[in-house]
């Protein structure tokens, strides 16, 4: 016989769990968990779980001085005390909070347990739990259950950051990034033509749209690829917007570059104040604004561009290595004379032939691109750091107020960006981000700060002080391309198992802030990687298809790069930035429709946005329930609970999924989003299973 009542609580607080047993007409038959778990000594790893999601959490984004307080689920009847553990890093002061059995859930499974932090200060709060069932106890943190309590300086700790929000927008929102050059020809009359100018010692070459489907490379040879062009502009995009936000309906832009510069890629800026003219004016980026914020023509969107801060263009009148190239200029650049006003704007270790440039120094043999002189910020309130962020004039400022109003950027190798020329990622690279958002967050508070970073972004992000999120390379791109292609993102043969992947997963989710995770974007390939279908080898779509299910439901902003939902093949850069095949932007292409699919389901239900994420298979003690090839996971809220099933095998599979994990009840039935197909969860030892069907590299979403 059960006991009526949990250790400590009165009788009357098991009531409402005994109505609803009494309902289910479950009285009698418990799940095994009531029965195996217990106050015996002895904690089930298993059941345990808390993470930020609002289940878990009543306050993510807490205002200084709020209250926090915090969910903690268990087994059944299986704890006899648990504690909240936070570490101030700011004062070094460890505070412990008893917690109470708050609830037990329906299907009788696991017993939730409360604590309150009264007052989280305004300085960054690091904590844990400390669990007990009498003489056992077991610690959890973002990494896991485990025997040893974690040092209060663990990276792994949950996190609590007193006044720092990320945007909603982009937590709730679907992106798509367009490299423009590529995309849509709008307005025939912009395009740069066929030696119409010479940069780099190469011709322009006007290119015919079709010839971009299979290959970009340039008659000329790899070293004028910059200069080939194929149309592509912002009316374009504009007239496109129909497909993007409805066809689609994804809703956040991320353009790259689109200000002058004589490249078709335009990472090396001539002037941040003008939109190329190959791709339109300064008017048809505000149209093309106001019609992506327009809820008229689908979802109310937003727009990211991509700003490249660390270096300049040597077309740059700050520069003005080719002064023929913007004859406007009117000033004397740095390049040009040692007198410049613009002349500490760079370094120079030799002037003016050797200058520390984009990943070296032009003029020497660690000589990186020459065309890229790197930008010098010296100290704070230095020209450089005034002119890119710090006045209202300033480029970052300018473009994020009236009349464009864009909703973010993108910080192209941002880790780069310091003083003096040398490496970056130092303390001054620090110091300039957190002045940066400092200056975007008074413009608008909302707007998004992305950085480009390939490795562990932690040292941006877990502060609340710099970006608000960072291209996840590191959790996504690379650790999914692993799985599917059995390479890595740069097409490196390197090929993990599921296990290897759903580590790989947890431990870069463990870095982060929960509201960073939500908000870091989750690209299957960028303009900077190899195609995915193209690291996948495309056959019949099959790993685009298994690349698209885990883009959309996993935590995080998925950003489409435009052309992987209907596959589009391109190797390592400039092959990536083919051109645009609108016969495939239809939903008869099997990838589009799958990916309006998707995002539909996306937008439908808040869980797969900001709900908790539960692994299933391999769950938290590692089990993979007897499929290697099968990754599951739950995105759940008060509301829903959807079950993802993963299958990289190359058949179809038939698993047993232990969706009691997620809270699914023996007996209930739960629907596949995506075929239709109905199950009803089967008991097995008093514990809920579906045994669900996938087709080879492909998925499955159970709702409930």
């Amino acid at each position: 016989m059960i006991a009526d009542t949990h250790p400590g609580e009165a009788p009357w607080r098991r009531t409402p769990l005994l109505m609803l047993l009494l309902l289910a007409g479950s009285l009698l038959v418990l799940p095994a968990c009531a029965q195996a778990c217990g106050n015996n000594n002895n904690i089930h790893w298993r059941e345990i779980f808390h993470d930020q999601g609002p289940m878990f959490d009543s306050n993510p984004e807490p205002a200084p001085d709020a209250s926090v307080t915090l969910t903690l689920r268990v087994c059944y009847h299986d704890i006899t005390s648990a504690n909240i553990v936070y570490y101030d890093t700011a004062t070094g002061a460890e505070t412990w909070v008893p917690m109470s059995w708050a609830s037990t859930d329906p299907t009788g499974q696991f017993d939730y347990w409360q604590g309150t932090i009264s007052n989280v200060g305004s300085s960054e709060l690091r904590y844990w739990f400390q669990i007990n069932d009498g003489t056992a106890t077991a610690w959890y943190n973002a990494a896991g259950v485990s025997s040893t309590e974690p040092a209060a300086t663990n990276s792994d700790n949950f996190f609590i950051i007193p006044g720092f929000t990320t945007p909603d927008w982009m937590k709730n929102g679907v992106g798509y990034e367009i490299f423009v050059d590529r995309f849509y020809d709008g307005n025939t009359s912009n395009d740069i033509t066929t030696d119409e100018y010479s940069y780099g010692g190469c011709e322009t070459e006007q290119h015919t749209w079709s010839s971009g489907y299979t290959s970009v490379v340039a008659n000329q040879g790899s070293a004028c690829n910059s200069e080939v062009f194929f149309g592509g502009d912002l009316v374009g995009i504009q007239d496109k917007l129909s497909y993007i936000k409805q066809t689609l309906g994804a809703n956040i832009l991320y353009l790259t570059p689109i200000f002058e510069s004589p490249t078709n890629h335009k990472y090396d800026t001539a002037d941040y104040y003008a939109v190329d003219p190959a791709f339109g004016t300064n008017t048809d980026l505000e149209n093309l604004i106001a019609a992506i914020h327009s809820s008229s023509n689908g979802p109310q969107g937003y727009i990211i561009l991509d700003g490249v801060f660390n270096h300049t263009g040597d077309t740059n009148c700050w520069f003005g290595k080719y002064t023929y190239w913007n004859e406007s200029c009117n000033v004397v650049g740095a390049y040009q004379s040692q007198s410049s006003s613009y002349y500490d704007y760079y370094t120079f270790q030799s002037w003016p032939t050797e200058y520390s440039d984009f990943l070296g120094v032009c003029g020497t043999s660690n000589s990186g691109i020459c065309s890229m002189p790197k930008l010098n910020y010296g100290a704070t309130g230095s020209p450089v750091r005034e002119q890119i962020y710090g006045s209202s004039s300033s480029v970052m400022q300018t473009y994020l107020k009236a009349p464009y109003g864009i909703d973010g950027w993108r910080l192209d190798s941002a880790q780069y960006i310091d003083a003096n020329g040398n490496g970056g990622s130092d303390a001054t690279n620090h110091q300039i981000m957190q002045q940066m958002r400092t200056a975007v967050t008074s413009i608008d508070p909302n707007a998004e700060i992305l950085g480009e970073y390939w490795g562990d972004a932690s040292a941006w992000l877990d502060d609340g002080t710099e970006w608000d999120s960072a291209m996840n390379y590191n959790g996504f791109t690379n650790p999914v391309s692993e799985w599917i292609c059995g390479v890595d993102e740069s097409d490196n043969s390197n090929s993990i198992d599921t296990a290897q992947f759903a580590t790989w997963l947890w431990d870069t989710r463990a870095d982060l802030p929960w509201n960073v995770q939500e908000v870091m974007t989750n690209e299957l390939g960028t303009q900077d990687t190899p195609r995915f279908a193209q690291r996948c080898s495309w056959t019949d779509g099959w790993g685009t298809y298994l690349g698209l299910f885990i883009q959309f439901t996993y935590v995080g902003t998925p950003m489409i790069y435009y052309g992987d939902e209907y596959g589009m093949m391109g190797g390592a850069d400039p092959d990536n930035r083919r051109t645009f095949d609108w016969a495939d932007a239809t939903t008869a292409n099997a990838g589009v429709a799958l990916t309006q699919k998707l995002i539909g389901i996306r937008r439908e239900y808040a869980a797969m946005r900001t709900g908790s994420f539960i692994p299933l298979v391999p769950d938290i003690t590692g089990n993979l329930y007897g499929t290697s090839g099968i990754y599951a996971f739950a995105r759940v809220d008060q509301n829903h609970r959807l079950v993802v099933v993963l299958n990289n095998t190359s058949s179809a599979q038939t698993v047993e999924i232990p969706v009691w994990l997620a809270g699914d009840g023996v007996g209930s039935t739960v629907t596949d989003l995506i075929s239709g197909t109905q199950y009803t969860v089967a008991d097995s030892g008093g514990r809920g299973y579906v045994d669900v069907t996938v087709p080879g590299h492909y998925g499955a979403i159970l709702e409930q």
